[in-house]
């Protein structure tokens, strides 16, 4: 068998004009071969098989590699992402995620489901039959900023600042716009210090809640960092924000879609909810990519990937992967050929400890407008989700009924 070389792979276009369908061109780029050549030399991995590259010993966790990239080797997006969990390997990364997994337990999370239930009949309560509102900030920003704000002890008041600071954090995942950047920085400095603030006043004054159970834990491990504490606090704001609004979102769009699906959700909305968002995660995720570097030599569909490439499994294509699901391109909550574990997750030692709480909130959440407004529509354009590692959902106008 003829080895090929990384030239032979198709280059992205990154001319492509901003309302193009992603999942189209991906397709085509499927058809060509089974990688693709990035930016910044980056293979983009287009088929699911290839997610195990991501539990692999031939690969490991992107560090600092794509901000030096950009020229990026210093200032407030370099150290959240030198410190970040989501950005170790080994030991460090074990290190940094013990403590909050042990308080960010499966079972705790699940848990918040009655509370995610309530806070979902609340907010479309007060906005039954009453016109168009605004789905993004009203709704599904809400509730996952709430519920990580009763669970990390943080008031409500401050609930409106802290969405500009997540919204502006999630850019800093990957590639920065230059124009961007001074207020993603100024973001990521105000962030830091609310969370310095806080984590001080329960060392003073400690609670029954999870930043004061947090630093009972790291208090255990001097070999952490108060950075690599902060940090870690930091991300779990984001990561329990941002991904949920935008998956809330577009699974909601995509059943109001397809009137026939969200009339029989509306008839067993407790029975399909699990269903509902697994193809919704499926169908448009958020989350566009999981990056790595290959550690060693290694071959990929019989493509030679030298030791230091950086290598990233495309959600986007993995999840429309012919080889995995029927009629890919097709919105199904009936299908049954998900993965026992669903790939927007992660796996391995990287696996998002909030996927239990994301699920409770986006499972009970449809589940309530089903059942108040089983007459819910789209009140304007058809939501989309901009290129970036974290893809931010645009306008999205909704009318419970």
């Amino acid at each position: 068998m003829t080895r090929l070389s990384l030239s032979d792979a198709p280059e992205i276009s990154f001319e492509r004009e901003a309302g193009d369908d992603p999942h189209a061109y991906l397709r085509e780029l499927r058809e060509q071969a089974p990688l693709a050549r990035g930016m910044f030399g980056m293979v983009v991995a287009l088929r699911q098989r290839h997610l195990e590259l991501v539990t692999s010993d031939l690969t490991r966790q992107i560090e600092t590699e794509t901000k030096l990239m950009q020229g990026i080797n210093s200032g407030p997006i370099f150290d959240f992402i030198e410190a970040a969990m989501l950005f170790a390997n080994g030991e460090t990364h074990q290190r940094r995620r013990n403590p909050v997994s042990r308080t960010f337990a499966f079972k705790l999370m699940d848990a918040m489901r009655p509370r995610a239930e309530a806070l979902a009949r609340e907010l479309v309560t007060a906005r039954l039959h009453r016109g168009p509102c605004d789905f993004v900030g009203e709704i599904a920003a809400q509730i996952p900023a709430r519920i990580i704000a009763e669970i990390l002890g943080i008031p409500a008041s401050d609930l409106p600042t802290f969405l500009v600071w997540i919204a502006d954090t999630a850019e800093a995942l990957g590639f920065v716009d230059p124009e961007r950047r001074p207020k993603i920085e100024q973001s990521l400095v105000e962030f830091n210090a609310y969370v310095a603030d806080l984590m001080a006043d329960r060392r003073r004054s400690p609670r029954q809640d999870f930043i004061t159970d947090y630093l009972n834990t790291t208090a255990k491990d001097p070999d952490l960092t108060e950075i690599e504490i902060r940090t870690q606090v930091v991300g779990l704001i984001l990561a329990g924000s941002d991904t949920t609004r935008g998956s809330l979102c577009m699974t909601l769009a995509h059943l109001l879609n397809h009137p026939d699906q969200w009339r029989q959700f509306c008839a067993d909305p407790d029975g399909l909810k699990k269903a509902v968002v697994d193809e919704g995660l499926r169908f448009d995720p958020v989350v566009s990519g999981v990056p790595r570097i290959a550690v060693k030599d290694m071959e990929i569909d019989g493509y030679l990937v030298p030791a230091g490439t950086p290598i990233a499994v495309s959600l986007l294509s993995a999840l429309r992967d012919p080889d995995v699901y029927g009629e890919p391109d097709q919105f199904d909550i009936h299908r049954t050929d998900h993965p026992r574990w669903h790939p927007i997750f992660g796996g391995g030692a990287h696996r998002c400890v909030g996927e239990a709480l994301a699920r409770a909130e986006m499972e009970e959440t449809l589940a309530v407008i089903a059942k108040l407004a089983p007459n819910t529509h789209l009140s304007g354009a058809f939501p989309n989700l901009a290129s970036g590692a974290i893809r931010q959902i645009s306008a999205m106008q909704v009318t419970f009924a």
